[in-house]
């Protein structure tokens, strides 16, 4: 839930004199630095939960001495993306177990990362209904007959922005935190916070919260497949760290993560079991990051049996059988005034299998040198990991100096480790990543700093990573589409030659020979910017009509849409303009556009204004 809108503490690190001097502050396990090699970091899980509690307040009391400014981490990024950008066949595409049994139109759902692997959105549709959240109330709209067919306030939350998972009958409303990167002493620190996802039930005619899930911290992200949803959260212990004292008097309890889950008035509660709890050789902080399971499927929701990692995080990335969380110690370094500064800044990585219902599994962890853009820097593919990041040098004084150069990693998992097995090394010297996408064995890479250097990446040999095409233009692209047929599409920045933007652009490439990528089409407009450049979730591609719509602002805002066909980029029109549209999809003949105070409808070829149903 990305993530620009999800926010929590993250605690400090050790002092470096520690590290240096070999103390270790968790009691039982060796002393040393962290491993230099790239994609070595080993986590160890508790052996009880005498010794997880000693170890929490080791950590707690080494914490508090150092007294120093603590950053937010970053939010989760947002969105994601279909590789094929197929169109969701209604009969198909329907979810399981919905009362509907009547045919749907084809639609559009949300713009994902991994075929399969559904992604929390502001908006849902399963063909028959759309389903959106707007000032805190869920709104559900019948597609055909373009009614409002149910509203429900939302308990707790009346402006919070949300986000929706939808499963047949079942809605699961999440309520990300807001990021505020001002850094917060230990003193500012409030204990712990507690958060809800909200369960709705869609089968009556009207909607009807079934339940809810509160948990210890604040969601930073999920993923569903099938009917079910892992829950990535991060939380802080219920004690107050500042106070010794407190630190001396606490249970374990006060320190494992909490859930409480209230489904039609029955009330489950629990923590996480303390030989589920992984943690690092070295001190790595107090935050906790725990994946929590929730069957949508089920009749009676359960959260099965949560996993945590002592670690921090904020970009997620998920495929059919396995959860990636990622975090860079930019944060750390900061929060030790630079103390803790390192020569390159590097990225953890933790794995784990989601493929069984119920029970996540911390599998095995990595580091590599730099930093992310977003998740989709980060691909899953036969076996191995492939890592895109941006390598920041530091100079004297811990100032992060403008040389830059990123690289691509290939980590493969070798017990509990993620080991890096291919590099490919000096791309964009001076330049950073802006955006990435893998389609299959092949990589595409944007840099940008004045000019746009498309790279094309060869990785059919994992081992052997290899450029082997790249297009300089100028401008870049924020995010990369595949459209099949060797084209891929790119949304971001016209920009002088000498790195100024100047306005949206739509690229239209041609990758069908890797060694020789081209430009096929531009189309630009003069200023503005799109919420996709930041979000892909604000990108629709419809391939059956060439049909590409993105919200732009300020330039008459509304949304712009295109039609791209083999070669060429052709203005559709405008919808809306006035609006600040957020979001479009496609269901059957009508495009809908989403906005925070109702819903447009436009025939999908000709864009006539066919409806708007305000909220």
């Amino acid at each position: 839930m990305k993530l620009n809108r999800r926010c929590v503490i993250g605690l400090a690190l050790c002092a470096v004199g520690l590290l240096l001097t070999g103390c270790s502050p968790w009691p039982g396990g060796t002393a040393r630095r962290p491993d230099s090699r790239t994609g070595s970091l080993r986590l160890l899980a508790y052996d009880s939960c005498d010794t997880a509690l000693s170890s929490l307040k080791a950590a707690a009391r080494l914490a508090t001495s150092q007294g120093r400014a603590i950053p937010v981490p970053p939010a989760r990024e947002a969105g994601a993306q279909d590789q094929s950008g197929a169109a969701r066949p209604g009969a198909a595409g329907a979810a399981a177990g919905s009362s509907t049994v009547t045919a749907v139109p084809d639609y559009s759902g949300t713009n994902v990362h991994e075929l399969g692997v559904d992604e929390p959105d502001m908006v849902k549709t399963d063909g028959s209904r759309i389903v959106t959240v707007s000032s805190g109330i869920l709104h559900v709209v019948d597609a055909a007959s373009h009614r409002v067919t149910g509203e429900l306030p939302l308990p707790g939350r009346s402006v919070a922005p949300a986000e929706l998972l939808l499963r047949g009958d079942r809605a699961l409303v999440l309520f990300p935190s807001s990021a505020d990167p001002t850094p917060m002493t230990w003193r500012d620190l409030q204990p712990f916070t507690s958060s809800q996802v909200v369960l709705v039930d869609l089968s009556g005619r009207r909607p009807r919260l079934e339940g809810t899930l509160t948990v210890d911290g604040s969601p930073i992200d999920a993923r569903q497949v099938g009917g079910v949803v892992r829950l990535v959260v991060r939380s802080t212990p219920r004690v107050g760290v500042e106070d010794p004292a407190a630190i001396d008097m606490a249970t374990i309890s006060d320190w494992l993560p909490r859930y409480d889950l209230s489904v039609d008035g029955r009330t489950t509660s629990g923590s996480v079991d303390c030989h589920r709890i992984s943690r690092p050789l070295h001190f790595s902080g107090l935050t906790m990051l725990t994946v929590y399971s929730l069957d949508l499927d089920a009749a009676s929701p359960t959260v099965g049996d949560p996993a945590t990692v002592l670690a921090d995080g904020g970009v997620v990335y998920g495929t059919g059988d396995s959860l990636y969380i990622a975090a860079d110690d930019r944060w750390s370094a900061a929060a030790t005034g630079g103390a803790l500064m390192p020569t390159t800044m590097r990225t953890q990585i933790y794995e784990f299998d989601v493929s069984r219902p119920g029970q996540p599994v911390y599998e095995a962890s990595g580091e590599v040198p730099g930093t992310l853009i977003n998740q989709y820097a980060m691909s899953e593919y036969d076996g191995s990991l492939r890592v895109v990041t941006t390598a920041f040098r530091a100079t004297a004084g811990g100032v992060w100096s403008a040389t830059t150069e990123s690289a691509l990693h290939v980590l493969r998992r070798r017990g509990e480790s993620l080991d890096e097995v291919g590099l490919l090394d000096g791309l964009g010297r001076g330049e950073r990543v802006y955006s990435v996408r893998f389609v299959g064995s092949t990589g595409y890479v944007v840099t940008f700093r004045q000019t746009d250097p498309l790279y094309v990446v060869d990785i059919g040999d994992p081992t052997r990573p290899e450029a082997v095409g790249e297009l300089h233009l100028t401008g870049y692209s924020a995010y990369l589409h595949p459209a099949g047929d060797g084209r891929l599409i790119g949304i971001g920045q016209e920009a002088s030659a000498r790195g100024r933007v100047l306005g949206v652009q739509v690229s239209l490439f041609d990758v069908g020979d890797p060694s020789k990528p081209g430009l096929l089409a531009r189309y630009q407009l003069n200023g503005g910017s799109s919420e996709a450049e930041a979000d892909p979730h604000a990108f629709l591609f419809w391939p059956k009509t060439g049909l590409t719509v993105i919200p732009v602002t300020p330039n008459r805002n509304g949304a712009l849409a295109l039609t791209i066909d083999g070669t060429s980029i052709h203005q559709l029109g405008r919808v809306r303009p006035g609006r600040q549209i957020r979001r479009s999809l496609v269901i059957g003949d009508t495009l809908w556009t989403v906005t925070d105070t109702g819903l447009g409808a436009n025939d999908v070829t000709t864009l006539t204004e066919d409806d708007w149903i305000p909220f």
